[in-house]
């Protein structure tokens, strides 16, 4: 394959116009798994004690989530509405829009329910699940009859 250098860097090889579309192609598809989908990426860490969720929201207030636990089923919903305004000037484009999402996650018996805290930071909701103390066997003498 022939590279043809330019200086103004608007010719490229075939090659380079290539590898170019074919790199762009994973940040293409997150762009449009974000966008149709509406799913902020989740972070799921396993600590000693708990597991702590950090869901990546910015742009949001902390008024604007739900965080419900159903049975063993948690759902994260968030939801920001537009703000109207009604102004004299005039909008050449607009591009800011409402935004919505729920996530929901199945949880086990590992979880106590009672115990589970929610906090928004930074544009970040972290969520910590803490983990049942395990109930320790007691051993006992049995005796021989």
């Amino acid at each position: 394959m022939t590279f043809v250098k330019a200086n103004n860097g608007l010719v490229k090889s075939f090659d380079g116009l290539m590898n170019d579309f074919f790199n762009e192609l994973p940040s293409f598809g997150k762009a449009i798994r974000q966008d149709v989908f509406a799913f902020p990426p989740v972070n799921i860490v396993e600590k000693n004690d708990h597991y702590h969720l950090q869901v990546s929201a910015p742009g949001f207030e902390k008024t604007d989530f739900n965080v419900k636990l159903d049975g063993n089923i948690l759902t994260i919903t968030g939801e920001k509405k537009e703000e109207t305004k009604s102004e004299t000037d005039k909008v050449i484009r607009n591009e800011f829009s409402a935004k919505s999402f729920k996530r929901s996650f199945t949880l086990d018996d590992k979880i106590d329910a009672a115990k589970i805290a929610a906090k928004y930071e930074n544009g970040i909701l972290h969520i910590g699940l803490p983990k049942k103390e395990e109930e320790k066997a007691v051993a006992q003498q049995i005796s021989i009859q």
